[in-house]
Formats: structure tokens, C-alpha cells, sequence
């Protein structure tokens, strides 16, 4: 007997977003362009105010009350982040700056253990962020690097992934949880399922994903798993790297300085037992704090009740998007996520997101830092709208008018 779930008031989860009773061009915000990085909740807001305000000090070192309970509150975020993840251990858990950051040290760590003639295979719908580092170890080290096709509508092609795997020399297979220019859900265990087969390591670019679906890395059996605060109702300047614990301790550090070390002097270091050793210099202690604020609201309102309403607002807005003329929703997924990209006939995306911002109507238009997968659709940009938890049918509505609008101004 399957369990009726309660959609969240939406009313009450934007009160609490201070920013959404901004007015733009006279006309109320309809912000649709959390995808690049979402609005902020009062319980952020305050959480790293209040830091600032009555205790901040440096962490790790310090032997002073502050320091003490900055600490503390530095290194609980560190068990929110594992229980959050499902991961085993909070050792498991990197703090970095973002998941570019992230996918750059596996890059650089992992990929120093990679030997000549191994591979790693990345999407057709990668993010920059996602693919960059992935050339720069091809370039450094010789590996290398494959793509893995997508269909037609814009999902991973499984069955290529698998004949590639059947070469035998991958070593990573390293693919976005989920496509932040198409909107496609990734199975994420049945890419780890086909990697592991064929002897390979699995990481997934969740920096999408774990704003809109409950991420279980032991469940989806990844290897290393990457997202970021500001797109999680966090702040910017604050990421996490995941990865299983036997991998850490196999990966020499990827930056070198204080807090890595164990030991120094003139002739050699030793490091610190992980998560220390990839954790180099004083850290963003208040947006660390500040996205453990943002994972306990987040989980205040629950991922049962986010994915109920995702769901709506995405079957709303595939209906209602094609009801303008000459528009063009890129992609059609299987299971896609609150986001979505199109082209309208005649009128350029960045003249859209212009037109549509004197509307009040914020979106992204452009190639979204994945320029390879522009290139394979046969585009230089697209328009994308995303949403939120604090996103309403209504503001898919709103945009939805202010396309035909401006369809009419054009025609």
C-alpha cells in the first residue's frame, strides 16, 4: 500500500526567502534560475550572521572558547554532510570550495594513480566542470579520455557505456547525476553497476541531483560523489567531495600547506589522517556552517514532500511550455528534474532572457558551460528555466505569458 504524500506549503517556504518579495522593473520576482545557484532561506541567512556576530574565530588550532565552538560547529557539519550523503563515515567527507573544486582533485589525486593507456569516460552532456579536468590529467599524464553518447532525448546512452566498458581499460567513469542544461536523472546505479563490472571506479557531478532527489551514495554504490552549497540553498564558497575512505587514503594530497600536515620541517612532510590531508589552509568556516544550516532546513521540509511538488511543477510546465508558439523544449528524459532548456524560433535566447527580465522573469540563456553538448544539438545557446522548492505553478504561468508576449512582439 503506497503512502500519500503532503505536498509543502509553498506560501510559507517563500516567506521565509526574503529575496522573493524583491520587486524588478516595477513587476514581482519570478525567479527561475536556481539551477546557476539558489536563493537563500532565512535559517542561512541567520545561522551565518549569528557566527559572525558571537563566536567566530579560526578552527583546529585554537585553544580559546571561540576558536573551541567554531569548531564545533565547523566539524558537525561535517556528520550533517555524511548523514545527508548516507555515506559510512563523516571521515569520508571533503570540504572544498565547490564541485569544480571537487572534480579537480579527484582529477589531479585519483588521476596521479592512473597509469598510460587506462581511460575515463565522461558524458556527451558534461558540464565544463565535469569534462575540463578530465582533459588537463589527458594532457598531463597521457590517459585517455572518452565520451559516452547520449540518445536522442537526451539521456546516457547505457548500452554504448557498456560496450565501452567491455574494452577493459577504464579506470573512472565520472558522469553528471544529473544534466544541468537538459534535466535528465541519470541511474545512477546502473552506471556504478556496469562500471564495477569491468573493474572501474565511479564518480558522479551531483550538483544538480541533490537539490531536487535524495542522493544515498552506498545505495547507488558510487565512489566519489561531488556537489555544492549554493545551489543547495547554501552559501557559494563551500563544496563537498565524497569518496569511500580506502580512496582517500590511497590519494596523495592534492594542495600542500597548513592543516594537511602531520608533521614538517626543512627536508619533509607527513600528512594528515583524511579528511585533513585534502584540506589545505583555513577553510570557509561560515559557509560551512552555512550549509549545514541549509541541509537542516532542507530536511526539515524532506525530499518526499520536494519531489512531490518537483514533479508537479515539471508535468505543469511540459504541458504549458509548447502551448507557445515556436518554442522548442530540448530533450525529452525519461525522468527529468526541475529543469528546462528551449529555443524559440527567430528570436535569440539572449534576447529572451533581456525581454523576459523586463517582465520581472529571471532565467538563464546561453550555452549553461557545457559547450560540447551545445555543439552536439546543433545550438550556441539555449534558454533555461529551473526551479526551486519556493517555485509555484503560477511563476511557470508567468513565463509562459511573457514568451507569447514577446512571440507577438517579434512576429
Amino acid at each position: 500500500m503506497s503512502s500519500v504524500v503532503t505536498l509543502p506549503d509553498v506560501t510559507a517556504i517563500r516567506a521565509q526567502f526574503p529575496i522573493l518579495s524583491e520587486k524588478v522593473h516595477g513587476r514581482d520576482l519570478v525567479f527561475l534560475d536556481s539551477a546557476a545557484s539558489a536563493q537563500k532561506p532565512v535559517a542561512v541567512i541567520d545561522a551565518m550572521s549569528d557566527v559572525m556576530r558571537t563566536q567566530y574565530a579560526n578552527i583546529h588550532r585554537g585553544l580559546h572558547w571561540m576558536s573551541e565552538r567554531t569548531t564545533e560547529a565547523y566539524e558537525a557539519v561535517r556528520g550533517k554532510v555524511a548523514g545527508f550523503l548516507g555515506a559510512p563515515s563523516r571521515e569520508e567527507i571533503i570540504f572544498t570550495r565547490n564541485s569544480t573544486e571537487a572534480i579537480n582533485l579527484v582529477a589531479y589525486s585519483f588521476g596521479s594513480l592512473l597509469k598510460l593507456g587506462q581511460a575515463v569516460l565522461v558524458s556527451a552532456m558534461e558540464h565544463h566542470a565535469n569534462l575540463v579536468p578530465w582533459q588537463m590529467l589527458r594532457d598531463r599524464s597521457g590517459i585517455d579520455l572518452r565520451i559516452i553518447p547520449i540518445t536522442e532525448n537526451g539521456d546516457l546512452d547505457y548500452d554504448a557505456l557498456e560496450q565501452m566498458l567491455g574494452a577493459g581499460d577504464v579506470a573512472l567513469v565520472a558522469v553528471t547525476h544529473m544534466s544541468n542544461v537538459i534535466g535528465g536523472m541519470v541511474d545512477a546505479r546502473r552506471v556504478a553497476d556496469l562500471a564495477h563490472a569491468s573493474g572501474a571506479k565511479v564518480l558522479f557531478d551531483g550538483s544538480q541531483a541533490v537539490v531536487h532527489r535524495k542522493v544515498d551514495v552506498q545505495q547507488i554504490d558510487a565512489d566519489f560523489y561531488t556537489f555544492t552549497g549554493h545551489k543547495l540553498y547554501g552559501p557559494t564558497g563551500i563544496g563537498v567531495l565524497w569518496a569511500r575512505r580506502e580512496l582517500l587514503e590511497a590519494m596523495p594530497p592534492f594542495m600542500g600547506g597548513g592543516d594537511m600536515i602531520s608533521t614538517v620541517t626543512f627536508e619533509k612532510s607527513t600528512w594528515a589522517p583524511v579528511p585533513h590531508k585534502f584540506e589545505a589552509g583555513t577553510p570557509a568556516i561560515v559557509e560551512t556552517i552555512g550549509l549545514g544550516a541549509a541541509i537542516d532546513w532542507v530536511e526539515s521540509i524532506g525530499f518526499d514532500a520536494i519531489t512531490a511538488h518537483e514533479k508537479q511543477l515539471v508535468d505543469h510546465a511540459a504541458r504549458v511550455l509548447p502551448e507557445v508558439p515556436g518554442l522548442r523544449v530540448i530533450g525529452n528524459p525519461e525522468d527529468r528534474g526541475g529543469v528546462f532548456s528551449f529555443v524559440m524560433k527567430d528570436i535569440h535566447p539572449h534576447d529572451m532572457a533581456t525581454l523576459l527580465d523586463r517582465n520581472g522573469v529571471a532565467i538563464r540563456a546561453g550555452h549553461h558551460c557545457a559547450e560540447p553538448l551545445m555543439q552536439h544539438l546543433g545550438l550556441t545557446a539555449t534558454a533555461r528555466a529551473s526551479f526551486a522548492i519556493y517555485t509555484t505553478e503560477a511563476e511557470v504561468d508567468a513565463l509562459v505569458s511573457a514568451l507569447i508576449r514577446i512571440r507577438d512582439f517579434f512576429v
